[in-house]
């Protein structure tokens, strides 16, 4: 046969077979979850077969990541004997020869640092806090805080990566882009999945944060998070150029619509019809994120409820309270990452500064939320990725900081199914190994994909010969902090 006819056989018989595949599953598709389901608005996961059998707690999750690794010592996890034995040596029968960072595996000395800062219990719960978290004390009743986390990264784009994505190394779908792929967004005039970021007052020099902890990994690109800025467009290219009005702008949109299904009818690739519903998705945009980012409608009394950094774009304050407009509106998943954590020295003058940060917003949140009747159904995650040590580094001093930590840290949840007023696993008495109830990060990403109703094992993506989870072979719920 002709190797040029032969070719063009070849070629025609690959085209065919994408084509074939791609309609046949969108008509599938289509007669399980409806229209409504492929254009994005509630979409369905019952179509793929991950709902276990009941209800969803939760319709959508707003993770207030704290990017450093706040010290559950100074915040979370009060230990007296570590402050009576301060500037003595960490046992040896409690490190175990376990691993430390580069930054202090040099050090001759482990010194024992108690907390400079004073604990008590509050709230009906009795739940113990740092006296940094005046704020979040009046809202315990409504946590379940969680002293038992632990991973096996140690240090800082690794170990975020893994909380964000399920791995160590990048490449994985973010959490946020898995929930918009298994339940599609709740406005089509919005992003399943929206990030934002806030810069601490604690340190000014922070750990970066990549965009591929927002990103899609393997999944199609259209379930990657959409950045909110606090300057200029809140999203990048959004605005129309100069001489560009409306009417323009959808004929353009209209045209290259009709170039992209032309391509796609050739070529099968999905990601062409991914751009054209991003095209179409940006174009009503231009209209929902200038009025979601508009706080002017927003009584005095409930602005002043963040606190006064509220009224600053860009500040955690004011993304806490935009957090609550876009779960108003029905966006999925609202990831808020909060520079600053990264207290190698300086702890006793930089933590007081990130807690005036977030605590008086992230209370304020629980509470707003809660009086709207929207906590019930909207799961709160707080933590960051990992904890500090309990020995100091560069040895005792006033102004003391502590390492990475990842064999023991807190976080908390709020709201969405989750159990409140109870304190979840315990550590030893220098907060430096799990003594009860161990949480591994694929048990935390298992949990807040069962609130929403999904059975991490069954949510899969195939790529490169296998099936692909968020908790990879991992992960179990955590079903004594469920309701």
């Amino acid at each position: 046969m002709d190797p040029l006819a032969e070719l063009g056989q070849h070629l025609t018989r690959r085209h065919f077979f994408a084509r074939t595949a791609t309609g046949v599953g969108a008509a599938a598709l289509e007669s399980l979850i409806g229209p409504a389901g492929l254009a994005g608005e509630n979409a369905s996961p019952i179509a793929t077969g991950i709902l276990p059998p009941f209800l969803p707690k939760a319709k959508r999750v707003i993770y207030l990541f704290q990017s450093g690794g706040p010290s559950q010592l100074e915040l979370f996890d009060n230990k007296p004997l570590v402050k009576e034995k301060h500037g003595s040596e960490l046992p040896d029968s409690v490190r175990m020869g376990q691993r430390v960072t580069g930054m202090t595996s040099g050090q001759k000395s482990f010194p024992l640092i108690g907390s400079k800062f004073k604990f008590f219990q509050h709230g009906q719960c009795g739940m113990e806090l740092s006296e940094l978290l005046p704020h979040t004390a009046k809202v315990v009743d409504d946590i379940c805080l969680i002293r038992s986390m632990h991973t096996e990264a140690i240090n800082h784009d690794p170990a975020i990566t893994f909380m964000q994505t399920g791995a160590q190394q990048p490449g994985r779908p973010s959490l946020g882009a898995w929930l918009s792929y298994g339940l599609g967004s709740g406005n089509r005039d919005l992003p399943a999945f929206v990030v934002m970021i806030s810069h601490g007052s604690g340190k000014k020099t922070s750990q970066g944060l990549l965009e591929r902890l927002w990103g899609s990994g393997f999944l199609p690109t259209d379930h990657q998070g959409v950045k909110l800025r606090s300057e200029g467009d809140a999203v990048l290219y959004l605005s129309n150029p100069s001489g560009i009005d409306r009417d323009l702008r959808r004929k353009m949109l209209d045209r290259v619509a009709q170039l992209n299904q032309s391509h796609f009818e050739k070529s099968g690739d999905p990601e062409i019809n991914t751009r054209i519903a991003q095209f179409e998705l940006a174009y009503r945009m231009q209209m929902s994120v200038p009025e979601i980012t508009d706080f002017s409608q927003e009584t005095e009394e409930t602005v002043d409820l963040y606190g006064p950094d509220a009224r600053k774009p860009g500040t955690f304050a004011a993304n806490c309270l935009l957090a609550r407009r876009l779960v108003e509106r029905g966006v999925r998943f609202i990831q808020l990452y909060h520079r600053g954590w990264d207290s190698h020295g300086a702890i006793p003058t930089a933590i007081p500064l990130q807690c005036r940060d977030v605590d008086q917003p992230q209370a304020a949140l629980i509470t707003d939320l809660k009086r709207r009747g929207l906590l019930d159904d909207t799961l709160i995650v707080w933590g960051g990725e990992f904890g500090r040590t309990v020995y100091g580094q560069g040895g005792v001093k006033d102004n003391y900081g502590r390492d990475h930590h990842g064999r023991c840290f807190s976080m908390w949840l709020a709201g969405g199914g989750i159990q409140p007023g109870v304190v979840h696993g315990s550590t030893d008495e220098f907060s430096y190994n799990i003594v009860e109830q161990p949480v591994h990060v694929h048990d935390l990403n298992a949990t807040i994909l069962d609130r929403l109703g999904i059975d991490h094992t069954r949510l899969t993506f195939p790529y490169q010969g296998r099936d692909f989870r968020l908790t990879d072979v991992h992960g179990k719920v955590i079903k004594e902090i469920l309701v």
